[in-house]
């Protein structure tokens, strides 16, 4: 394993843990409707959970309202309790084969619960961020020990890993920054 391996395999995996904090911030709803929000509530499908994107069709109806047309009609009431129980707060009516999700407004206090949220996720990821610097931090020192390679190799490779780190941390607080703005936006 080189210098350029370990630097390669730290930035990757700085890469998917931003990845996953961006999907995780797209989950938490804005005050506005859009499919994605539903996409991942996990539904009994025939004994098994599934993801409602998996089993039925998400449409935007209006700025304020998500549609839900399951492809098999035994589904409707399976995805109107799975809705209804996901941590969301929604309040899906059923029409027929149909389900209507209307998108409450946010109030004040919910929208400064959700900062906490987005907050929260985003320390959760600077730790991830912070734990991959420092396995990459002991994988240089275990080459050095293992005398392939030199003292000042290590060290400039250390900063370099400090560098990715620090602009993954960026990133993340931009993002943050990004999300906390559109939740307070009335």
């Amino acid at each position: 394993m080189s210098i350029q391996d370990v630097r390669q395999a730290a930035e990757q995996k700085m890469s998917k843990t931003f990845d996953a904090l961006r999907a995780s911030l797209s989950k938490i709803r804005t005050g506005r409707a859009h499919p994605g929000l539903l996409e991942n509530i996990m539904v009994d499908y025939y004994g098994t959970p599934t993801a409602l994107g998996q089993v039925a069709t998400l449409t935007l109806m209006d700025a304020r309202t998500i549609g839900v047309s399951p492809w098999e009609k035994k589904l409707v009431g399976p995805i109107e309790k799975a809705i209804r129980e996901s941590d969301l707060g929604l309040n899906p009516a059923t029409s027929g084969e149909s389900i209507r999700v209307p998108m409450p407004a946010l109030t004040e206090e919910r929208r400064r619960e959700l900062t906490k949220v987005v907050k929260s996720d985003g320390e959760d990821g600077k730790v991830a961020i912070r734990n991959v610097r420092r396995d990459a931090n002991e994988q240089l020192k275990r080459l050095l020990k293992d005398k392939l390679i030199s003292e000042d190799e290590e060290r400039r490779a250390q900063d370099d890993i400090q560098k990715l780190t620090d602009r993954f941390v960026a990133d993340i607080e931009k993002a943050l920054t990004q999300k906390e703005s559109e939740i307070m936006t009335v």
